[in-house]
């Protein structure tokens, strides 16, 4: 009996002794480095290696993103579509991303618009993706121009504004308003295409007298 116990507790170390060690494999950290062109001391954070070699489409699926989506689409109103063009282009779907600014997460949140929107951990989906979305709102309320709310999101709604509500000059701005237009309609048009599989139209009634005096619907 002691052997079987034995054997039983070798067994369940041996399944997650590896889960254990993924996960910490996953696990984002921050370190401090010294600025190599001023010499002060700044705090970066650092990706895990592993996740960022996973074959496109893994973490969509792994974290569920499109179920976070659906939730705070339908919390905050804004079209799930658009959520989903703005993280694919922002991080493809990857929560561990890090831009070279410091943005991170789905919907790479910089550290003073998630300190400002109450998120604790910027790599954790549901925190990411519901500020992401809240700050999209936030725009979208701001700014009546679809455009607009994508610049304010690359660029902070402080560049809008500081260029008369207008599209900020910058490179990067300018080609991020446009991959997330362009996917955004790419995503609205395949929407539309499946559309009539999954709702099936239904002809109108009609109502008609007929010979016999009584009430007769047919379709049109």
């Amino acid at each position: 009996m002691r052997s079987l116990c034995f054997l039983a507790g070798l067994m369940v170390l041996g399944v997650l002794a590896p889960l254990g060690a993924e996960a910490g494999a996953f696990a984002a950290r921050s370190v401090v480095r010294a600025d190599a062109r001023n010499g002060r001391l700044v705090r970066q954070w650092i990706a895990p290696g592993e996740p960022q070699r996973r074959a496109p489409g893994f973490w969509r699926k792994q974290v569920r993103v499109d179920e976070l989506i659906e939730r705070a689409a339908a919390k905050y109103g804004v079209d799930p579509l658009l959520i989903h063009a703005v993280i694919e282009v922002e991080s493809n779907y990857n929560p561990f991303a890090i831009s070279p600014k410091g943005a991170t997460g789905l919907m790479q949140l910089m550290e003073a618009t998630a300190r400002r929107l109450g998120v604790a951990d910027r790599f954790a989906p549901w925190e990411n993706v519901e500020a992401g979305v809240r700050y999209l709102k936030y725009l979208q309320d701001l700014f009546p121009d679809e455009r607009l709310v994508l610049a304010a999101y690359n660029a902070g709604e402080g560049a809008v504004i500081k260029y008369n509500n207008r599209i900020p000059p910058y490179e990067e701005t300018r080609g991020y308003v446009e991959r997330v237009r362009r996917r955004y309609e790419e995503l609205k048009s395949e929407a539309r295409l499946l559309r009539p599989a999954l709702e099936p139209t239904y002809r109108p009634l009609e109502a008609v007298l007929g010979p016999d005096g009584r009430l007769h619907l047919r379709t049109r």
